[in-house]
């Protein structure tokens, strides 16, 4: 007889509607005329009212170690500059080609559990690296040569995924240091990101600072509490009751998605050696991900 929980036969569909959903906000980042900056901040704000009501009506309490306190508000400071820089990415090349570098982070896990925590690094991870760089490689030259912001676009959508990279370290650092309930972690999260964002925020998007418009503010609300607290809570719900291969698998979804709505929907060019990079780096992205742990 099977031993699988009865709420696993869910958890891949679960995951898929919370990566689509999840992608499907670069679109509110691509209609909403507030900065890359800006717009992180104001996201993570209203995540963070969200996740303080959580917490509050859950009974959770800020985790006991102030250690475990500040490693999730430095992980908040990354996760800032992540969306930040994927945000200028999606600005500069677009939702699709702007995620699929974001997930780019896979690699620098690797790299970091390898300088970082000793963890070995495996003949399939390499491989996947390089399969990964052709790839990028074949989606660049095309939008290199129409885009005069493509060197900022990759650039920043690759950071990006460095930046999200560490964020998810010092989240692991959190656990590590102490125990921590999800709704007061993310609460710090958020409240580290927005820290993070302020001086930013007004240095480089002091023009386009806020939403000016009803439809505008109630886009940048569902930014923060649709795509940052429910796609990123359904994604956290599902992933421990998948293997890693599953996980990495459906998470390519995202990319996926953004790559579809880029296409169909802001009818951006894309054209078949830019499509069989994108193929080739999902590739290498899943397997990349094959001998993570979580």
């Amino acid at each position: 007889m099977s031993n699988q929980h009865p709420h696993n036969s869910y958890a891949p569909w679960l995951l898929v509607v919370g990566c689509v959903i999840f992608g499907m906000g670069s679109l509110i980042v691509k209609f909403v005329p507030v900065g890359g900056f800006a717009i992180a901040f104001w996201r993570l704000a209203v995540s963070m009212l969200v996740f303080w009501l959580l917490a509050r009506f859950f009974g959770q309490r800020l985790p006991a170690s102030k250690k475990a306190r500040n490693m999730a508000l430095l992980s908040g400071v990354f996760l800032g500059f992540d969306l930040a820089l994927w945000h200028e990415s999606i600005y500069a090349v677009g939702p699709g080609i702007a995620t699929l570098l974001n997930s780019l982070q896979i690699f620098f896990l690797s790299a970091l559990g390898f300088f970082w925590f000793g963890e070995k690094l495996g003949k399939l991870q390499i491989v996947s690296l390089l399969i990964a760089v052709s790839g990028v490689a074949l989606i660049a030259s095309p939008e290199f040569g129409h885009n005069q912001n493509a060197v900022w676009g990759f650039a920043s959508g690759i950071v990006s995924g460095c930046m999200l990279a560490l964020s998810m370290i010092f989240i692991r650092k959190t656990h590590e240091a102490g125990h921590a309930a999800l709704f007061p972690m993310m609460m710090l999260v958020s409240a580290g990101g927005m820290a993070a964002m302020l001086l930013p925020s007004l240095l480089f998007d002091f023009d386009q600072l806020y939403p000016t418009t009803c439809r505008d503010i109630g886009l940048i609300l569902v930014y923060g509490a649709v795509m940052q607290c429910f796609a990123w809570g359904l994604i956290a719900y599902a992933v421990p009751l998948l293997t890693l291969s599953m996980t990495g698998l459906l998470l390519l979804s995202e990319p996926v998605a953004a790559l579809v709505i880029d296409y169909f929907l802001l009818n951006k060019p894309i054209n078949p050696v830019q499509w069989a990079g994108a193929a080739l780096t999902l590739f290498a992205i899943y397997l990349g991900s094959l001998k993570q742990k979580h």
